[in-house]
């Protein structure tokens, strides 16, 4: 379980991102922040992932304080996945093993069919082998978050936190890294950042982000009686999709 209890986060700069955040999420729930842009939804993210800590207030994990967990033991708990994967220069190979340094070769190209990116990897010139640049710049942006799903796929963490983990995929293969979306939070606790609410109605319980603070907790049917903000997001969703099947 995952428990936020009065969080706040200053930055150095003295800009307040978050304010008062309490929530929690239970042990293999799926879960969805959403919220205008610039709320504090991936301040949340990178909290519960241990990238930076809180300002005040605390995040439990099964009962302890994330300050006091190593942060190795935090790392081996979460898989981050987000819209701006780093990929390190190194080969492809090489970048999809850190989520588990341990594995082998078979290991890595089993989990990166499953992740739906073995036929572009074979297609480049070196396959597996392939050096992708610093920062992965030798590759497409949906190409380089297939990669970063396959790592976090090969570290088979429990809890998963996808930040717009999606952004830059190309219509032709969203289909297929959806799939790939499904076998990796399959059996996890999932934490979700999404602009579009189009996968969010069968959420345990979505999170409603404004401003730095949890404006409100619910299902989507318990938001959409509820919650204004909540309502106003679904339809301009609902009126986007009218838009694109126009």
């Amino acid at each position: 379980m995952i428990r936020l209890k009065d969080v706040e986060k200053t930055y150095e700069n003295g800009t307040k991102a978050l304010q008062g955040i309490s929530f929690t999420i239970e042990d293999g729930e799926f879960v969805f922040l959403v919220g205008p842009s610039g709320s504090g939804k991936s301040t949340i993210a990178k909290l519960i992932a241990g990238f930076w800590d809180v300002t005040s207030g605390s995040i439990t994990l099964g009962g302890q304080d994330l300050k006091r967990v190593p942060l190795k033991q935090l790392y081996d708990q979460v898989a981050f996945v987000s819209q701006d994967n780093y990929l390190f220069d190194e080969s492809i190979r090489e970048n999809i093993r850190m989520g588990r340094p341990a594995a082998t070769d078979a290991e890595v190209e089993a989990v990166a069919k499953a992740a739906g990116c073995d036929a572009f990897i074979r297609s480049l010139e070196h396959g597996y082998d392939t050096v992708v640049g610093g920062g992965g710049a030798h590759l497409s942006g949906g190409e380089r978050q297939r990669i970063a799903i396959a790592r976090a796929m090969l570290k088979d963490a429990p809890i998963v936190v996808l930040d717009e983990a999606t952004a830059y995929i190309d219509p032709e293969n969203e289909a297929v890294v959806q799939q790939a979306v499904g076998r990796l939070v399959a059996g996890k606790t999932v934490l979700v950042i999404a602009h579009r609410l189009s996968t969010i109605t069968g959420a345990d319980q979505i999170v409603v982000v404004n401003g730095g603070r949890s404006q409100d907790v619910g299902t989507h049917g318990e938001l959409l009686k509820n919650c204004p903000l909540y309502q106003e997001m679904w339809r301009a969703h609902m009126g986007a999709k009218e838009g694109e099947q126009a």
